[in-house]
Protein backbone atom coordinates (compact mmCIF):
# COMPACT_ATOMS: atom_id res chain seq x y z
CA UNK A 1 0.00 0.00 0.00
CA UNK A 2 3.10 2.39 0.86
CA UNK A 3 4.07 2.09 -2.96
CA UNK A 4 0.61 2.55 -4.36
CA UNK A 5 0.16 5.87 -2.37
CA UNK A 6 3.50 7.20 -3.21
CA UNK A 7 2.24 6.58 -7.02
CA UNK A 8 -0.73 8.22 -5.91
CA UNK A 9 0.78 11.34 -4.58
CA UNK A 10 3.27 11.38 -7.43
CA UNK A 11 0.57 11.89 -10.06
CA UNK A 12 -0.95 14.91 -8.28
CA UNK A 13 -3.80 12.83 -7.03
CA UNK A 14 -5.03 13.71 -3.40
CA UNK A 15 -5.21 11.11 -0.61
CA UNK A 16 -8.18 11.60 1.03
CA UNK A 17 -8.67 8.62 3.37
CA UNK A 18 -6.23 5.58 4.41
CA UNK A 19 -8.26 2.98 6.40
CA UNK A 20 -6.23 -0.03 8.04
CA UNK A 21 -9.25 -2.45 8.30
CA UNK A 22 -7.30 -4.80 10.50
CA UNK A 23 -5.99 -1.83 13.20
CA UNK A 24 -9.83 -0.97 13.32
CA UNK A 25 -10.71 -5.09 13.55
CA UNK A 26 -7.92 -5.38 16.21
CA UNK A 27 -9.57 -2.48 18.22
CA UNK A 28 -12.85 -4.31 18.45
CA UNK A 29 -11.28 -7.44 19.21
CA UNK A 30 -11.12 -9.30 16.23
CA UNK A 31 -8.42 -10.76 14.23
CA UNK A 32 -8.29 -9.67 10.28
CA UNK A 33 -5.05 -10.27 8.01
CA UNK A 34 -4.07 -7.02 6.88
CA UNK A 35 -6.57 -5.15 4.78
CA UNK A 36 -5.93 -1.70 3.80
CA UNK A 37 -8.57 1.03 1.84
CA UNK A 38 -7.25 4.03 -0.29
CA UNK A 39 -9.24 6.60 -0.83
CA UNK A 40 -7.81 9.00 -3.61
CA UNK A 41 -9.02 10.94 -6.18
CA UNK A 42 -8.18 14.18 -8.37
CA UNK A 43 -11.35 16.73 -9.01
CA UNK A 44 -10.15 17.31 -12.65
CA UNK A 45 -10.70 14.05 -13.56
CA UNK A 46 -13.54 13.18 -11.29
CA UNK A 47 -15.90 16.51 -11.48
CA UNK A 48 -16.22 16.05 -15.50
CA UNK A 49 -17.92 12.67 -15.03
CA UNK A 50 -20.19 14.00 -12.37
CA UNK A 51 -20.79 16.98 -14.44
CA UNK A 52 -22.46 14.41 -17.15
CA UNK A 53 -24.08 11.94 -14.55
CA UNK A 54 -24.09 13.19 -11.15
CA UNK A 55 -24.30 9.50 -9.44
CA UNK A 56 -21.40 8.65 -10.31
CA UNK A 57 -20.31 10.71 -7.21
CA UNK A 58 -21.12 7.24 -5.28
CA UNK A 59 -18.42 5.52 -6.82
CA UNK A 60 -15.77 8.43 -6.73
CA UNK A 61 -13.05 9.37 -5.45
CA UNK A 62 -11.53 6.07 -6.56
CA UNK A 63 -10.70 3.39 -3.95
CA UNK A 64 -7.53 0.87 -3.75
CA UNK A 65 -7.65 -2.22 -1.48
CA UNK A 66 -4.68 -3.96 -0.87
CA UNK A 67 -5.12 -7.28 0.95
CA UNK A 68 -3.10 -10.11 1.93
CA UNK A 69 -4.76 -13.37 1.32
CA UNK A 70 -4.87 -16.45 3.66
CA UNK A 71 -1.85 -18.22 1.72
CA UNK A 72 0.09 -15.01 2.90
CA UNK A 73 -0.04 -13.04 -0.83
CA UNK A 74 -0.60 -9.64 -1.49
CA UNK A 75 -3.40 -8.44 -3.43
CA UNK A 76 -4.45 -5.00 -4.87
CA UNK A 77 -7.55 -4.42 -6.03
CA UNK A 78 -9.76 -1.84 -7.49
CA UNK A 79 -13.16 -1.19 -9.71
CA UNK A 80 -12.38 -0.92 -13.01
CA UNK A 81 -13.40 2.23 -14.61
CA UNK A 82 -14.92 1.10 -17.24
CA UNK A 83 -17.04 -0.69 -15.25
CA UNK A 84 -18.37 2.24 -12.92
CA UNK A 85 -18.98 4.18 -15.85
CA UNK A 86 -21.47 1.61 -17.17
CA UNK A 87 -23.08 1.16 -13.96
CA UNK A 88 -23.77 4.64 -13.94
CA UNK A 89 -24.78 4.87 -18.12
CA UNK A 90 -21.79 7.29 -19.10
CA UNK A 91 -22.22 7.54 -22.90
CA UNK A 92 -19.52 7.76 -24.96
CA UNK A 93 -19.07 11.73 -24.28
CA UNK A 94 -17.31 10.60 -21.26
CA UNK A 95 -14.99 7.48 -22.90
CA UNK A 96 -12.10 9.75 -23.39
CA UNK A 97 -11.88 10.93 -19.54
CA UNK A 98 -12.62 7.53 -18.70
CA UNK A 99 -9.84 5.66 -20.86
CA UNK A 100 -7.34 8.32 -19.50
CA UNK A 101 -8.00 7.46 -16.33
CA UNK A 102 -8.30 3.75 -16.79
CA UNK A 103 -4.69 4.15 -18.15
CA UNK A 104 -3.35 6.11 -15.12
CA UNK A 105 -5.05 4.26 -12.85
CA UNK A 106 -3.16 0.79 -14.62
CA UNK A 107 0.33 2.79 -14.53
CA UNK A 108 0.28 2.83 -10.85
CA UNK A 109 -0.93 -0.13 -10.56
CA UNK A 110 1.85 -1.63 -12.41
CA UNK A 111 4.31 0.28 -11.00
CA UNK A 112 3.21 -0.12 -7.36
CA UNK A 113 3.32 -4.25 -8.00
CA UNK A 114 6.32 -4.56 -9.51
CA UNK A 115 9.83 -5.16 -7.88
CA UNK A 116 11.62 -1.73 -7.51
Amino acid sequence: MNRFEAEVRARGMIVFAHIDHAAGAAAAGLSLRPTDLLIFGNARSGAPLMELVQTVGIDLPLKALVWQGASGITWLSYNDLNWIAEQHGLDSEAGAAVGALTATLEQMVISATTSP
